[in-house]
């Protein structure tokens, strides 16, 4: 690994009556085009520029420690500014297998212990606090104002309360009329105009509470956080709201960096899905051996309510059931089945129910080669950690699926960190559901695949919400953030006028060819099949493109790209090349260059497209066969809700 430092001491052991013009610095990013401005006098704030452009207009920020408000009247000891430019190969390769981290940063230590770290990447900016104190500290609040320099408008996925799964549709409004106490979870991504957009989230989010945006009826967000839980109310075995929170943020260590705020610069929409800034401002891997931990699909029961028909035993949340999804896993290469909710006696994880024989269970899925993942309630899991990780250990559970957290307060926070070095110790990897957004977890415990966080294809089983025009928002938001298990899959799927929701036989909004492109679109490492086994077999030329589609990849590019509209790109792993396209309601055409391709190869070309009458019937597809080398240009056509795939080896 190459690593590059260019050390400049811009001024070192500073005086404390500092002229104003002494107390202005400045950052660029490497390619000159970003400009960070600080402004260091009554208090401290920050300004980004962008191609000469001001986005961001002066802001304040402070941290309020032990109910000192550091970032008042501070006096300056010393900055410093290096450039880093190295390459990082991710543990997981979630969309490629090297991405180049250079940034130039900018680190002011004051007077009163602590010191504020600026970096500008040629693709954002991030800033965070850190201090020195010896003893811990308590953090009373955190002043994290983002002042808008223009009228812009925000995708905004307003939510009520602090308890929440963070499942919300994007409101798209104007900054400004959003008023206080109107807040949003994020990722959050404002629309700058010109084709820009920022984007806004956090990383190396570690023993502190998370970040939410709040109106203030101007052209401003604030941050706010959820206080230090100090007494919840534990409802049922899932439900465990905070029924009292603290004054306080947070009790810490003493000696710490805080969490990056971040803004991610896009100069058009495709950035977005490229953009790695919440991964690379997060703690590089803390797992020593890695080895063991294989990114793959998942056959998924939950979603398709057991549903399998045509067999000759009763369908359902027993041994039989699972043995059959166990076949049909090791039968199409699917790397793990996962027994979700209905294994256990709900409030205690070491009482199977009868119905279920675990030991066959786990022997047969040894002897198949398919590895088990299993649902848990947070709270369960909480209460019996050690015996219930030590059970799924000596059964060579391969990975935990956790469910109802709803809260990202400081302990919660935590207690994420928990699992996923629990999990570590016994090898095995972690699915957080009913979860906040991804903020670097997943490079500090890789084993750590992937998270919910976002309103996925489970809410078509009793809600209108998952349209086209939905499926093409969250790649460029909350995926922005990280790995998303939206669990695609469906093969029963609807037209608008068609579609209804239905628990226990679901369907989906669009084509068939718009949910096999989420294989290639979505990244998620352990990707769900959300549908029953018996629609799959009946889908065969489906299925087969499904479970060739890998999770993880070496290389992405983006053709086409409108948020909340169409997203168009290509995935590489190995020698094969994925392609997949997806629109909202309105019908699209476009046109793939293929002169990305090797020099001098022919490729052939596996391609599933919408059928002639997929308008009327979402269930219509063609698959075509046909040979294409660099340089060749094909016509891609997608019907309203429509998609496009195809595997080029």
């Amino acid at each position: 690994m190459k690593r590059v430092f260019i050390i400049m001491l811009l001024s070192v052991l500073l005086a404390g009556n500092l002229t104003a013009a002494d107390k202005q610095f400045s950052l660029r990013s490497p390619d000159g085009k970003i400009v960070v401005n600080i402004a260091v006098g009554e208090k401290i704030e920050y300004s980004v520029a962008t191609s000469g452009k001001e986005i961001i207009a002066s802001s304040p920020l402070s941290l309020t420690v032990n109910d000192k408000v550091l970032g008042i009247n501070a006096k300056i000891k010393k900055s410093k500014t290096i450039t880093v430019d190295e390459m990082v190969s991710p543990v997981v390769r979630t969309k490629c297998a090297a991405i180049r981290n250079h940034y130039n940063e900018l680190t002011l230590t004051f007077a009163g212990q602590f010191g504020i770290q600026f970096r500008a990447f040629n693709e954002g900016v991030a800033y965070r606090f850190t201090t020195s104190y010896p003893e811990k500290i308590r953090i009373n609040g955190e002043e994290a104002v983002i002042n808008f320099a223009g009228d812009y408008k925000i995708w905004f996925p307003e939510e009520e309360k602090f308890q929440s799964h963070n499942e919300r549709l994007y409101k798209y409004l104007p900054i400004r009329e959003i008023a206080s106490p109107s807040f949003c979870s994020t990722p959050a991504l404002v629309d700058a105009g010109a084709d820009l957009k920022v984007a806004i989230s956090e990383s190396d989010l570690e023993d502190y509470a998370g970040l939410w945006l709040q109106g203030t009826g101007k052209n401003s967000l604030k941050g706010i956080f959820p206080g230090y839980p100090l007494e919840v109310k534990q409802r049922n075995d899932r439900d465990v709201p905070v029924t009292q929170f603290a004054d306080y943020i947070a009790d810490t260590k003493g000696t710490r960096e805080f969490p990056w705020r971040i803004m991610a610069f896009a100069r058009n929409d495709g950035e977005l899905i490229t953009n790695q800034l919440v991964y690379l401002l997060s703690k590089p891997s803390q797992i020593e051996d890695t080895s063991w931990i294989k990114p793959g699909k998942v056959a998924w029961d939950w979603w398709n309510f057991n549903n399998i028909y045509s067999v000759d035993f009763r369908a359902g949340v027993n041994t039989e059931t699972y043995k059959y999804y166990i076949d049909f896993a090791a039968a199409n290469g699917l790397e793990y089945v996962v027994l979700d909710e209905g294994w256990y006696k709900l409030g205690n994880l070491l009482d199977i129910v009868p119905e279920i024989d675990m030991e066959e269970l786990v022997s047969y899925a040894r002897e198949k080669k398919v590895g088990l993942i299993l649902w848990v309630v947070w709270k369960t899991l909480d209460d019996q950690l050690e015996a219930a990780m030590n059970q799924f250990e000596k059964w060579g559970i391969k990975g935990i699926k956790v469910d109802f957290m709803q809260r990202d307060d400081q302990w919660m926070v935590n207690y994420y960190y928990k699992i996923a070095r629990e999990a570590a110790k016994r090898k095995m990897m972690v699915d957080f559901h009913g979860a906040y957004k991804p903020s670097g977890l997943n490079r500090a415990y890789p084993n750590v695949m992937t998270s919910e966080g976002v309103k996925g294809l489970e809410n078509s089983k009793w809600g209108y919400d998952i349209t086209p025009g939905h499926d093409v928002t969250i790649p460029f938001i909350r995926m922005w953030a990280g790995p998303m298990d939206f669990t695609p899959g469906a093969m029963l799927n609807a037209t608008k006028s068609d579609f209804k929701p239905v628990f226990n036989i679901p369907m989906s909004q669009g084509t068939r060819c718009h949910q096999l492109a989420m294989y290639v679109v979505y990244e998620s490492p352990v990707q769900m099949l959300s549908d029953n086994p018996t629609h799959y077999n009946r889908e065969a030329e489906c299925l087969g493109f499904i479970s060739g589609v890998p999770t993880v990849w070496d290389e992405t590019r983006v053709f086409e790209a409108k948020i909340g509209n169409y997203l168009l790109l290509a995935r590489k792993s190995g020698q094969k090349w994925f392609l997949g396209g997806m629109t909202d309601w309105e019908p699209r055409e476009f046109t793939i260059d293929f002169s990305f391709l090797d020099e001098g190869k022919t490729y052939s070309a596996e391609i599933f497209q919408d059928g002639i009458n997929a308008d009327r019937n979402a269930n219509d597809y063609k698959k075509v066969v046909k040979q294409v080398k660099k340089g060749d240009k094909i016509s891609v056509k997608l019907a309203p809700g429509g998609g496009w795939v195809a595997k080029l080896q």
